[in-house]
C-alpha cells in the first residue's frame, strides 16, 4: 500500500502471532489520512484489537508480535519503537475497558496522561482546561476517585487522559462498550469535535458499527484477521451486506442473525 503526502498512519500487510504460533492477523492493511477518522470494524475475534496494539506498539506484553509487513508513521517505519516513543510522536491508544487509575482522582488520572511531556506546568494546565472545556462532566466530578465514578465518565476520563499527552492521532478501542445508547452517543459527538476543532486523528475499533459508521470518514471490516470489506462511511452504510450482516437491515427490513439462513456462506467476501 502506497503512502500519499496526507498519509498519516500507513499499515501494510502485516501478520500477528501470539506465543509463537497462534496467527491472529493474516496480512492486514489500511491507511489512515492525517486529520481523518478511520473506523476498524468486525464481531469480537475479528482482529481488531490486536491490529490496535501491533500499531501502538503494545503486542509485547501479551506475548505477541509482528512478524511480516511493516507499519509507518508519517513514511517512518516505527515497529522498533517502544510505546512511550509512539507516545512522544504523538500515537497514544485508549485501552478497551478504559483502565483508569481506580484510587486516583478524575485529576489524577488526567495528569497521568502528561508524563511524557516537556512543555512546562503552564502547557499542561492549558491542555487540562481544554480537556475540561470538551468533558465538562469531569470537571464537576474532578476530585472524585475514578472507582466510584460512572462507566460513562470513566470513559471520558481515558480519552481525556489520552489527550493531555497532546497527540496526534488516538487509538480508541471499543469506546462503546458498556456504555448506554445516549452516553455512547455523547462520546462519540466528543471525538467528532475533538477531531474537527483540535484536528485529531482518531481510529476506532468498534463493534458497534451503526454508530462508528455515523461518525467516522472510511471503514475497514475485519474478519478473521483479515480484512474483507473497505469503503468510505457513506458506501458502507449503503452497502446491502453490511446492512444486512452488520446493521441487522435488509431490503426486507429488519432481520435478525437467527433469521437469516446460510450466514457464511451468503457472504460473498468470503465465498
Amino acid at each position: 500500500m502506497s503512502a500519499t503526502p496526507n498519509t498519516f498512519l500507513s499499515v501494510n500487510n502485516i501478520e500477528v502471532i501470539y506465543n509463537h504460533v497462534i496467527l491472529v492477523l493474516k496480512g492486514v492493511s489500511f491507511s489512515v489520512p492525517e486529520g481523518g477518522i478511520v473506523a476498524l470494524l468486525g464481531g469480537n475475534g475479528a482482529g481488531k484489537t490486536t491490529t490496535l496494539r501491533a500499531v501502538s506498539n503494545l503486542l509485547h506484553g501479551e506475548r505477541g508480535e509482528v512478524t511480516k509487513g511493516s507499519i509507518e508513521l508519517k513514511g517512518e517505519r516505527v515497529e522498533a519503537l517502544t510505546p512511550a516513543d509512539l507516545v512522544r510522536r504523538g500515537v497514544v491508544q485508549v485501552m478497551e475497558g478504559r483502565h483508569c487509575f481506580g484510587h486516583l482522582t478524575i485529576e489524577e488520572n488526567l495528569l497521568t496522561g502528561a508524563y511524557t511531556r516537556s512543555d512546562g506546568k503552564a502547557a499542561v494546565q492549558d491542555s487540562l482546561e481544554k480537556v475540561y472545556s470538551f468533558f465538562p462532566r469531569l470537571k464537576t466530578r474532578r476530585t472524585s476517585q475514578a472507582a466510584y465514578t460512572s462507566g460513562g465518565e470513566q470513559q471520558m476520563c481515558a480519552i481525556g487522559r489520552a489527550l493531555m499527552a497532546n497527540p496526534k492521532m488516538v487509538l480508541l478501542d471499543e469506546p462503546s462498550m458498556g456504555l448506554a445508547p445516549q452516553i455512547v452517543e455523547e462520546v462519540f459527538t466528543i471525538v467528532k469535535q475533538l477531531n474537527e476543532q483540535e484536528k485529531v486523528t482518531f481510529v476506532l475499533a468498534e463493534q458497534n458499527t451503526s454508530i462508528a459508521l455515523r461518525y467516522a470518514d472510511f471503514g475497514y471490516i475485519l474478519e478473521n484477521g483479515r480484512v474483507v470489506m473497505e469503503g468510505s462511511a457513506a458506501d458502507l452504510r449503503d452497502n446491502e451486506d453490511v446492512k444486512e450482516f452488520y446493521l441487522g437491515l435488509s431490503s426486507a427490513g429488519r432481520k435478525s442473525f437467527r433469521e437469516v439462513k446460510h450466514y457464511r456462506r451468503r457472504k460473498r467476501w468470503l465465498s
